[in-house]
């Protein structure tokens, strides 16, 4: 399997090859962009989803230009009903109508608010639950009964899901960060236990633990000096996750040095954490 390539070749149960379909959400810009771009150089055929339709419109063109593959435009707000319902709709398609079955749900969209949630307004904190978590789980919902069905059926493609849940939930305090963590750990956990369930059924679901990368959710933290060893390249993230999931791993977390303080917080007493995420405050 090669470095540009981790994901074997496909084809439907009767052997005859058609192009793979993958719906990545948070696609206009950061990792979901870099997931978009990398999935359609290895062959997939694209649906994106994100709340900006004109960056969204402007990476599908370069897709198509770039790579010759298609490309579905579906923008959509997921902490909205509305957003929600219009994306769980595309992932409900068998391949019965003209909409290609998706081979490959990419769970990227979030936001990451902050600050001590005393001071948090409620609505922020709904909007993020709704977006990094009640999203995340009526999308899997919707794409993984047909997917099993589909694999009952005989399709001899890799599919399912990949979620982006992040190293935040893993301590076992993270004042200022409360919220998100505790919903990004509620996604690993979830999303692990749902890998368990559908592995013996042949559909692949990963969970990837990012640490710090380069995006736009990240710029505050960028704009303090973090040193550069803190940060993982969105390639490399994209990269791993991929071939985790074409391997039918259930968590990989991404870099070295992540991989390192994943051990440690496993090791170190939880009162030494608490009192090291108190004198973060």
């Amino acid at each position: 399997m090669s470095e540009e390539s981790p994901l074997p070749p496909q084809g439907t149960a009767e052997g005859a090859t058609r192009p793979r379909t993958a719906l990545v959400t948070g696609a206009s810009s950061g990792i979901g962009e870099e997931y978009a771009r990398r999935l359609a150089q290895r062959g997939y055929g694209l649906v994106l989803v994100a709340r900006r339709a004109e960056l969204l419109d402007e990476l599908a063109r370069e897709v198509r230009d770039d790579y010759g593959t298609l490309v579905e435009v579906l923008p959509a707000d997921l902490a909205t009903a509305q957003g929600l319902a219009a994306v769980t709709a595309r992932l409900a398609a068998d391949g019965g109508g003209r909409a290609a079955p998706v081979d490959l749900l990419v769970n990227n969209a979030g936001r990451g608010d902050g600050g001590l949630f005393a001071e948090q307004e409620p609505s922020e904190i709904d909007a993020m639950i709704d977006l990094n978590v009640r999203a995340v789980l009526h999308l899997t919902r919707a794409v993984l009964p047909v997917q099993i069905a589909r694999r009952a059926a005989g399709e001899k493609a890799v599919l399912g899901v990949v979620n982006v849940s992040s190293l935040a939930g893993e301590p076992v305090s993270n004042p200022g960060g409360s919220v998100y963590g505790a919903g990004k750990k509620f996604l690993t956990l979830w999303s692990e236990s749902v890998a368990a369930e559908v592995r013996p059924l042949g559909v692949h679901v990963t969970v990837v633990l990012p640490g710090f990368v380069r995006t736009d959710m990240t710029r505050s933290v960028q704009e303090k000096g973090l040193p550069e060893f803190a940060f993982v390249p969105k390639e490399h993230i994209v990269r791993d996750s991929l071939r985790a999931w074409a391997a039918g791993c259930s968590r990989v977390i991404p870099g070295a040095q992540y991989k390192t303080a994943d051990g440690l917080l496993k090791v170190l007493p939880r009162s030494l954490v608490r009192a090291v995420a108190r004198r973060m405050v």
